[in-house]
């Protein structure tokens, strides 16, 4: 009996420690308003990951032979199927190619200027809103750490208004709020850095390609003679 008294003393002085669990959106709404901030930039990421990817993916989308058959009509003299052909395709090899095919009869300088004008376009729409990424991924960890120094802030002048009442919960969830924005702005960042990388991957391999085939069409320039206009 005075063991089971004993056992209730030590069970109602010891304090029962409740489990505390939240969401990710629990948290990141503890996180303040630049977490909004930082969503809007996460859509925008999103949004730009997605465009530029399928627009990389629709412009290297080429038949293997293409070069091949473009060989084939130059050397036969059929322009204009090899015109026909490159409008097939859209995508920036068959638009540089048919630059070429269009000036066939002038110098090859001419030539080569114009297929690298073309190229050169390409290029830039390829490239276009990539900065805007490449901005994301380095302000949204800024973002946050402003975040998280706006929140410590507000957590010392807390205790500083608190006086002599000061208790450690005061200062310890401070700065957890404060943290959430640090947290949230990597992620954001991070993904948007990988990202980033990964869509320059793939142009510099589409830009290795559209070299590669103004070397080829050049080539079968030379070897047909820049044949003429007519078929």
């Amino acid at each position: 009996m005075l063991y089971m008294l004993l056992q209730t003393d030590i069970a109602q002085a010891v304090p029962v420690q409740q489990e505390m669990s939240y969401s990710l959106i629990e948290m990141a709404a503890k996180g303040g308003p630049l977490m909004w901030v930082l969503l809007a930039l996460s859509i925008i990421a999103i949004y730009i990951f997605g465009k530029k990817w399928w627009i990389i993916r629709k412009a290297g989308k080429i038949d293997k032979d293409f070069m091949n058959d473009i060989r084939d009509y130059v050397h036969d003299g059929k322009i204009k199927s090899a015109r026909t052909l490159c409008s097939k395709y859209d995508a920036p090899v068959a638009r540089m190619v048919e630059a070429g095919l269009v000036r066939i009869g002038k110098p090859a300088t001419d030539i080569q200027a114009a297929i690298e004008n073309v190229g050169n376009v390409e290029v830039a729409r390829l490239e276009k809103g990539l900065p805007y990424l490449a901005t994301i991924a380095g302000g949204a960890p800024m973002i946050g750490f402003l975040g998280t120094v706006i929140g410590m802030v507000q957590a010392f002048f807390n205790m500083s208004n608190a006086g002599n009442n000061i208790d450690i919960t005061l200062l310890s969830s401070g700065i957890y709020t404060a943290m959430i924005t640090t947290v949230g702005g990597l992620i954001v960042g991070i993904l948007a850095y990988f990202g980033y990388n990964f869509l320059t991957a793939r142009i510099s391999s589409l830009v290795y390609s559209m070299e590669n085939a103004t070397i080829k069409f050049l080539d079968v320039l030379g070897d047909a003679g820049e044949a003429p206009k007519t078929e």
